[in-house]
């Protein structure tokens, strides 16, 4: 279950991707959520599909290795379709109980469901594409302006260039401590609810004990090595623009646009086009 993570992890390899600016693909990252919740209609939904496969298959990534991510998770997705559908107001299609799913709940579930996977899917293929330094250097950059108002632009950089990095070295970690625990008979199948969640506990407390002492190892490495901030460091790879990241802002605001202009032509789009 945790091997599947791949939010945070990098894929080696030669693509038109890997090669572009860090700083282009955290814009378009970005650009790429907006754009999810700007679409509102079935043309809208495809756009976006077709720009993240599209993305995917420049990234020379193995679509399977991508998906796999989906199965984590497939729990909280499958919970937030519920609730919209459930606990949205409107025409009823059925009854479960006191709970009455409606037609507008229905599609507000669809809809809701198609952008979390795709958010994810987005992010994921971010990480996939960039290697945590040179991800860490594109936020810094992308945040120098904050340096008017005093925020520590590079320490919020490196804090979450570190946190992207944590996840799947923890759920690793997770996943160690699990089988192990399974080994001495500990049972984390067990169809009680409650029973599961007090089983976790013995889970969680040497995941933090193992999470600080990793912290505590990283801090006592950066001061080993006279890390002290941002302020006069260099870099060995300055970022700089080429033809090619220009040529990919024109792609990412050409698709945005699309997105912005089929959400105001929803009403003139045939049939369930504009759903």
């Amino acid at each position: 279950m945790f091997n599947s993570i791949t939010l945070g992890q990098y894929y080696q390899t030669d693509s038109v991707l890997h090669r572009l600016d860090p700083r282009i693909k955290v814009v378009a990252t970005f650009l790429y959520l907006v754009s999810l919740f700007v679409a509102n209609s079935v043309a809208g939904y495809l756009v976006s599909a077709l720009f993240l496969a599209a993305m995917i298959a420049l990234s020379n990534v193995p679509v399977r290795y991508i998906l796999r991510g989906m199965k984590t998770i497939a729990l909280l997705l499958v919970i937030t379709m519920l609730f919209n559908l459930f606990l949205t107001p409107g025409d009823v299609l059925f009854q479960l109980g006191p709970l009455k799913a409606s037609k507008e709940g229905l599609i507000l579930a669809c809809k809701m469901g198609v952008r979390l996977s795709m958010l994810i899917l987005g992010s994921s293929l971010m990480t996939l594409t960039t290697t945590p330094t040179r991800l860490t250097d594109a936020m810094e950059t992308l945040m120098r302006p904050l340096r008017r108002f005093r925020v520590p632009v590079h320490e919020i950089a490196m804090m979450m260039s570190i946190a992207l990095r944590f996840i799947p070295i923890l759920m690793e970690e997770t996943d160690k401590i699990m089988k192990a625990q399974i080994a001495r008979g500990a049972d984390f199948e067990d169809r009680n609810i409650m029973k599961r969640i007090r089983s976790m506990v013995p889970l969680l407390v040497p995941l933090f004990i193992s999470a600080f002492r990793r912290a505590n190892d990283l801090a006592l490495a950066m001061e080993a090595r006279c890390y002290r901030g941002g302020d006069g460091r260099t870099k060995m790879k300055p970022l700089k623009y080429e033809g090619r990241d220009h040529a990919a802002y024109a792609v990412l605001f050409g698709y945005l646009a699309l997105c912005i202009a089929l959400r105001f032509v929803k009403g003139m789009l045939p049939g369930f086009l504009g759903i």
